[in-house]
């Protein structure tokens, strides 16, 4: 039985009619179009589908669209500025974090959501949070890299 969800995504208002069992991956992915986000295992292991939802980083493709009826949700499509990139973005990219870049979306949302909450995190605490993701061709150094240099580019610009 479909119902009307609304959230916000990416600051503006949505309203979808679809399932409230429905993931919200496949909201974000079929229903509005925002292929940012992946879909690699289905199952939450992997971290491809991370988004931010009221604060806080969860893995979209375990997530039932009912759970985010009246959140917040943040997509890497919300990110940049235009074509401005968010201080995560540009970090991940210059430490040479991206090779295919399938992880890499899932990964930038898990940190933002960290450094959003905890913009002091360990190195420990950033390590934990990028426990959550799988990446098979970059390998995870200059991810944590990318992740140290984003948090100092992030705590300078306040």
């Amino acid at each position: 039985m479909e119902e009307k969800i609304t959230f916000t995504l990416n600051g503006m208002p949505r309203t979808v009619e679809v399932d409230p069992e429905t993931m919200l991956v496949e909201v974000i992915r079929d229903v509005l179009d925002l292929t940012g986000t992946k879909v690699g295992c289905d199952n939450g292991t992997c971290g491809s589908c991370t988004v931010v939802m009221n604060g806080r980083a969860v893995k979209s493709c375990i997530t039932p669209v009912r759970k985010a009826a009246g959140a917040d949700v943040v997509t890497i499509e919300g990110l940049a500025k235009g074509m401005t990139l968010h201080p995560i973005q540009k970090s991940i990219s210059e430490s040479g974090a991206v090779q295919c870049g399938f992880c890499t979306p899932g990964i930038i949302m898990e940190l933002y959501g960290l450094f959003e909450a905890k913009p002091t995190a360990s190195q420990a605490e950033i390590e934990t949070a990028l426990n959550k993701h799988l990446c098979r061709c970059t390998g995870y150094e200059p991810i944590r890299d990318g992740a140290l240099m984003a948090q100092k580019l992030m705590q300078d610009r306040k």
